[in-house]
């Protein structure tokens, strides 16, 4: 049956069973079952409850979430806006199957200073700090020569 649910009958004939027993089992509790209209369903994993027969283990989900700030200093609001742009345009072209990385920027234009906060998975915030650090080291002036630390 494969995880089709089972109907009374069914768990009656597998187990060998008056249905009205089966029906008692539901009633009293010691057997889960689904109310559908007027007929109860059992699912595979409460009739295997029932007979006591090991229940496998769930399946580990294993997730990474990291969470990353950059901090730029001297960092005016052209080039603050520059950054913001590039980050968020590789962030929303590469998508690996994972859950969306979520980006924040944020300008204190009095400090002109610029922070990137980036949450998400670890390999696809990777990618943007690669990005970050390759366009900021490159020279290439997409700072205009403003300082750049972090």
């Amino acid at each position: 049956m494969g995880n089709d649910m089972y109907s009374v009958e069914q768990v009656a004939d597998l187990l060998d069973l008056h249905v009205r027993t089966v029906r008692g089992y539901i009633r009293s509790g010691r057997l889960r079952a689904v109310r559908i209209g007027k007929q109860y369903r059992i699912a595979p994993a409460d009739l295997d409850a029932l007979l006591g027969r090991p229940q496998p283990p769930p399946a580990a989900v294993t997730t990474l979430e990291v969470t990353s700030i950059v901090q730029l200093d001297g960092v005016d609001r052209a080039a603050a806006d520059r950054l913001s742009t590039l980050v968020l345009a590789g962030v929303n072209t590469h998508r690996s199957g994972a859950a969306p990385l979520r980006v924040q920027t944020v300008h204190d234009e009095e400090r002109q200073r610029m922070k990137i906060v980036l949450i998400g998975d670890a390999r696809e915030t990777a990618q943007v700090l690669h990005l970050l650090d390759a366009v900021l080291t490159d020279g290439n002036g997409l700072l205009a020569g403003e300082a750049h630390g972090g």
